[in-house]
């Protein structure tokens, strides 16, 4: 793929001749923002309880959304913008958009085609697909549904050396191009949703398949997977909790992985300069969407420092929070050079499946492209953060 200019706004103008002209509406809401109500009324309990709430009492998951309304985009006028350019390369993978697939586990909750669904409908719009350690279906899977189109993986660093080493071998075998390393979730936050359901997936072997199939994994069964799948995911639950991971440990995913690498889950400019002291490729500015700590700050909050700081020196990326166009805007504004979406698509997935991520997909990358257009941008990468105002 190539760099180009792409008239995302077209989908609008679709969506509208639709309607008035073949009496079709959008099969999924067109307003982003309501996502999460639609979507919720077609979970399962055990789905909605795993998907929706954040740590403790949501403080965090409320922090990322408040934090958004703390500014205030300050449209320009008559500066001539008629076509808008959104297209850019993030360590070394080329998008039309500075938009990327979060890595989102256990997506057959939502629906039961999960990743590949997702992968599918990422390729189609040719934005980066990142694949998750617990996922419900495999690396070999996930790649096979994306083609040729950009993915990377993010790696939960497991215990066991050897069943790190064969992830990273074979997420490089099967195509994807960078490393992004969850620090965050080095055990599971408080999530009383879950805990009051007694619900936790993996232990019946959801979000589990690139561990089941992992022949490193295999080598410490006393059975095969499908004669002892309760054994097979309590051997899983040994290696997932890793609290003792450190930064000295980085060397070793230097050594064993020969693209970039991001480190996910940065709130602080002290582990910002953290990263670049330890020869990181980038980061991402991110509180996992408010699932892990109750009472954290907001990373959009985190991310102006964060990005004054460091930007010069790796790439900075951004998550948690983000639901709209408008959301996407500020958070480049304020310093990221990619946004990572991941709620919002999962919640199209639930309502229409690989299209209804599709949908989200382009409606957020519509709404984006609007709101440059009427803010008087011809590209996200002028934006500043005097683009923006506080409330």
């Amino acid at each position: 793929m190539t760099e180009r200019p792409v008239n995302f706004s077209d989908y609008q103008l679709g969506i509208y001749a639709q309607g008035m002209f073949g009496n079709v509406v959008p099969e999924v809401t067109t307003d982003l923002a309501a996502l999460e109500i639609k979507a919720a009324q077609v979970l399962s309990e055990e789905a909605l309880g795993y998907i929706v709430p954040s740590a403790g009492s949501g403080a965090t998951a409320r922090a990322n959304r408040e934090a958004f309304d703390d500014w205030r985009i300050v449209p320009r006028m008559l500066r001539g913008a008629p076509q808008r350019d959104l297209s850019c390369t993030i360590l070394g993978t080329t998008m039309p958009a500075p938009i990327m697939l979060a890595p989102v586990g256990v997506q057959t909750l939502a629906h039961p085609e999960g990743e590949l669904a997702s992968a599918r409908a990422a390729a189609a719009l040719e934005l980066p697909y990142i694949h998750s350690t617990q996922a419900a279906h495999s690396f070999e899977q996930v790649a096979e549904a994306a083609g040729e189109a950009p993915r990377w993986y993010q790696l939960y660093w497991p215990t066991d050396e050897s069943v790190c080493l064969s992830f990273l071998q074979r997420a490089r075998e099967n195509g994807y191009s960078a490393l992004v390393l969850t620090l965050d979730t080095t055990l599971l936050g408080w999530r009383p949703k879950d805990l009051d359901r007694g619900f936790l997936p993996f232990l019946v072997g959801q979000g589990i398949a690139n561990y089941l199939t992992d022949p490193a994994f295999q080598a410490g069964l006393a059975k095969p997977v499908e004669d002892d799948p309760i054994a097979a995911a309590m051997h899983w639950a040994q290696m997932f909790p890793n609290p003792g991971l450190s930064w000295s440990q980085l060397g070793f995913l230097r050594a064993n992985w020969d693209g970039p690498i991001v480190l996910k889950g940065i709130c602080s400019v002290a582990d910002a300069e953290l990263a670049v002291e330890h020869g990181m490729d980038g980061i991402v500015v991110s509180n996992h969407g408010g699932r892990q700590v109750d009472g954290a700050r907001a990373s959009l909050a985190a991310l102006p420092a964060i990005a004054a700081a460091v930007g010069d020196h790796l790439t900075v990326l951004f998550d948690s929070g983000v639901r709209t166009g408008a959301d996407v805007f500020k958070a480049l504004a304020l310093g990221a050079q990619a946004v990572l979406i991941g709620r919002p698509f999962l919640y199209g997935l639930a309502l229409a499946g690989q299209a209804g991520v599709e949908h989200v997909l382009r409606s957020l990358l519509a709404e984006l492209d609007l709101t440059l257009a009427l803010s008087g941008y011809a590209s996200h990468r002028e934006l500043t953060p005097e683009s923006l105002e506080p409330a």
